[in-house]
Order: C-alpha cells, then sequence, then structure tokens
C-alpha cells in the first residue's frame, strides 16, 4: 500500500472517530418540539390530547374594521365553530349573550349527531334575542341567570378535554365592531376545572352561592404553569394583584373596564418603585369618578384610550414579557364580589409575546387623552 493512500485512510478514521467524539459528547435537547395546533377531538384522541411544547394553544383577536363596512361574516366565530363541529360527545358552554345565529345552527348540529350540549346563560342579555329559544327547540337543555349581578362567563368545553375562554361574547358586535380575544387549548385539568364550574351553574349555583372548589387552581400545559380562578369565590382581584406587585419591569394591560381602587394602587406602587406601567381604556367609561385612569395617570403611569368607536372589549394585563392574565373578569368590584366570571393566569413567554403584539398594535391606534383629563383631545 502506497504511503499516500495509507495517509488518506488515517485521515479518513481520524475524521471519522471525531466526528462520533463530537455527536456523542456535545449537549443535545432531549425533545424535539415541532410547532403544531393542538389535535382534533375524535374517538381515537381524545384519551391523548398531548399539547406540543411550543404552540399548545390558538389565540384569536378580532380585527374589526372602521368605518365598519357591515361584514356579517368570516369573523373568529368560524374558528369556535371548528371546534364545535369536531366534538363527538359533549359540549358545554357558558355565555353572556348569544346572538350569532351560525353559533347556534352549530350547536343544533351537534345536537342532532348525538353530541350532549348544555348551555348556561344570562337571561337579561341572551333572552330577547331567538337563538337561546331556538337551542331550547332543538332539545338542547339550558338554565338561565336570573340574577341582577351577571352570569358573565364566555367559555365552551368541548369533550372534556378542551376549552375556549377569553373576552368574546357570542354576538355580532363581538365578532365584527369589538376589539375581543379568545384562547383555545387542550388540558384535561383545564376542562376538569371548567366543568366543575359548569356543573354549579348548571344546578343554579351562581355567584356567592358557587363553592370554592376548584379541582387544580394550578396546573401545567406543555411544561408552563396555568393558574385558574372563578369568581366570586376565589377572591380572583387578590390573585390579579398579587401577579403585579411581582413584577420586575413593566405591567402593559388593556382594560374594559378599570374601577377596583387596590389594584390601581398596586400599579401605583409599582410604578413608585421604578416599574413601567402603560394602559390602554375603553374611552367610555375612562373618565368616569370611579375609574383608574386617572389617578394612574398622575402618577406617571403612560394611558391612552382605545381608538375603536364601538368597544374596547380587552382584559388582559401582561407582566415582563412573561405574564398574560385574561378571562372574562373585568378589573371592578362587581367582578369580583358578584358576578360569575373566570380567569386564566398563564405563566408562558409565548402566549405573552402574542398578546404583547395585540396590546402594542392597539397602542398605535389608541389616542392620547387631554391633559389632567381621560377624555379624548
Amino acid at each position: 500500500m502506497s504511503k499516500t493512500k495509507l495517509s488518506k485512510n488515517w485521515l479518513y478514521l481520524l475524521s471519522l472517530v471525531l466526528f462520533i467524539l463530537i455527536y456523542y459528547l456535545s449537549p443535545r435537547d432531549s425533545t424535539v418540539a415541532t410547532p403544531i395546533t393542538p389535535p382534533a377531538v375524535t374517538e381515537e384522541t381524545t384519551s391523548s390530547l398531548v399539547p406540543d411544547e411550543v404552540s399548545w394553544y390558538e389565540i384569536y383577536f378580532t380585527s374589526p374594521q372602521i368605518p365598519f363596512d357591515h361584514v356579517t361574516t368570516g369573523g373568529i366565530e368560524d374558528f369556535l365553530i371548528e371546534k364545535i363541529n369536531m366534538a363527538t360527545t359533549t359540549i358545554d358552554l357558558a355565555v353572556y349573550e348569544f346572538s350569532l345565529e351560525n353559533v347556534a345552527q352549530a350547536l343544533i348540529s351537534a345536537q342532532n349527531r348525538g353530541v350532549v350540549v348544555r348551555v348556561v346563560y344570562d337571561n337579561e342579555f341572551a333572552d330577547p334575542d331567538p337563538q337561546i329559544k331556538e337551542v331550547q327547540t332543538a332539545g338542547i337543555s339550558t338554565i338561565p341567570d336570573k340574577r341582577s349581578a351577571f352570569m358573565h362567563n364566555k367559555f365552551f368545553i368541548f369533550d372534556h378535554q378542551c376549552l375556549w375562554t377569553g373576552s368574546f361574547n357570542i354576538s355580532q358586535n363581538a365578532a365584527y365592531r369589538n376589539n375581543e380575544n379568545a384562547l383555545y387549548f387542550c388540558s384535561a385539568e383545564a376542562a376538569e376545572n371548567y366543568t366543575t364550574e359548569f356543573e354549579e351553574l348548571f344546578s343554579g349555583q351562581f355567584g356567592v352561592t358557587s363553592p370554592s372548589n376548584t379541582p387544580h387552581p394550578s396546573f401545567v400545559v406543555a411544561g408552563h404553569t396555568v393558574e385558574n380562578y372563578f369568581a366570586p369565590e376565589d377572591q380572583v382581584m387578590d390573585q390579579i394583584i398579587s401577579e403585579v406587585l411581582g413584577a420586575q419591569k413593566f405591567v402593559h394591560f388593556m382594560a374594559f373596564s378599570f374601577t377596583d381602587d387596590q389594584l390601581g394602587q398596586a400599579m401605583i406602587s409599582e410604578l413608585h418603585r421604578g416599574v413601567s406601567v402603560d394602559g390602554i381604556f375603553e374611552s367610555r367609561g375612562a373618565n368616569t369618578q370611579y375609574s383608574e385612569c386617572l389617578p394612574l395617570r398622575q402618577n406617571s403611569a403612560s394611558i391612552t384610550l382605545d381608538g375603536n368607536p364601538r368597544t374596547f372589549h380587552h382584559k388582559v394585563i401582561i407582566i415582563d414579557s412573561e405574564v398574560v392574565i385574561l378571562g372574562s373578569f373585568n378589573f371592578t368590584a362587581a367582578a369580583n364580589q358578584t358576578n360569575d366570571e373566570n380567569l386564566l393566569i398563564v405563566h408562558d413567554t409565548a402566549l405573552a409575546t402574542d398578546y404583547e403584539a395585540e396590546f402594542q398594535r392597539m397602542k398605535l391606534l389608541s389616542v392620547a387623552p387631554a391633559d389632567n383629563t381621560c377624555q379624548s383631545q
């Protein structure tokens, strides 16, 4: 064998050994996450719904056209209807408003194909429209909340596995005129929590009569901690204030109604210790006597008013690009003490990034208040 050929063989063997050493000695991730949406719920997959580590959720924001062009199709309720159409065994929903005909027809179709559908609703806002009567006629069981306080939830539970929640009411205004958000994900623990709450409401235990018995106040989805609370039984405002007081860099919020003085004082306390507070208020209630808008402005918070001539309906707080607080819960005493509400506190930087992007989009469309007021200039 020639020296040249021997030399090439040795170089090849040396390269191979080095490759093997580098491959086995280099640190590597133990799992590979692929962005996917949560799987469809079928009889074959309901027992193995494992959300992906990256995209364990689906998130939806409305984008109303201003001035309004009278569009009434193609809204985010189409995605909700997809979930309704995927359900195979049960759909439980607790809704404040219910006037979207396409959602009503999707629920009726689900009932007709053998899915057990049940509805809890607030009679003050849902009874005037025909949709509740339509689903009742189709054989769907419905329970109204007839109190003066609100059954203010907006959640759906699919097949005891997956959840849809957020600020989004089942109405034309919510779908096409308001700024809203909705979150969908699959978690057996979350579904059990919301089912427990639904059963209480369905049995007529509204407001303060609803017991504090959430099975999983804190659970983990794809490695991310999620806290879950229901008002009025879980002292929800205390949970929100605790998160705000733990902020290190910033607190950003989008508020349809923000009148709770304790939460306002918590944010002011954060301002005084150097945490940035930046918020957007629904303009119609921002300048009222009990609004926290002016106290926050007077303590150097960066506050603007929403630019939507209809309704800015978000109830969201984002903390340090790490935590998102969301649900049906307005930042008010009524939400905390008398209404039926639900809230999630999600510790996930990816979700926080998605909500932060919506916050920044809304900030660009918002307007600065006039000097020393919370009125538009």
